[in-house]
């Protein structure tokens, strides 16, 4: 059974995490048996768990942080790791995200992410699906 959509649901619980400021949420979906390491856009890296929460819980509870939502994301799977390319609108601004996961007790959490601006993906229109004749 393919990990993707396990994969994906952890990531997209990290938007939703992030678009409702739940400083709760955000630390249950990082991991606490690895190491974390954070890059958010002009900072320097932040390496270790307490670093990286304290800029979440930083970000989190600023009432002038961005809406985000994310789109066009892609996961792929290496054993026990995986990582999720997707971009972060803003309303300003779109950025180009990876976030990797590592298996924890059966459940997909956080050990990196990064995000840096980037053009908007281009929008493809979904393949034509195949007529049953």
């Amino acid at each position: 059974m393919s990990q993707e959509p396990a994969v994906l649901f952890a990531n997209e619980a990290f938007y939703i995490a992030f678009a409702s400021r739940d400083v709760d949420g955000m630390d249950d979906l990082w991991a606490r048996q690895n190491r974390v390491t954070c890059i958010h856009p002009g900072w320097p890296p932040l390496d270790g768990r307490d670093a990286v929460m304290e800029s979440w819980a930083n970000i989190l509870s600023n009432t002038d942080s961005p809406a985000i939502t994310c789109t066009h994301s892609r996961a792929f799977i290496i054993g026990t790791a995986a990582y999720v390319i997707c971009h972060e609108n803003l309303e300003q601004a779109t950025l180009v995200a990876t976030n990797i996961f590592a298996l924890e007790d059966g459940g997909w959490k956080m050990v990196h992410h990064q995000a840096a601006p980037a053009p908007a993906p281009e929008e493809t229109e979904p393949p034509e699906k195949p007529t049953v004749q």
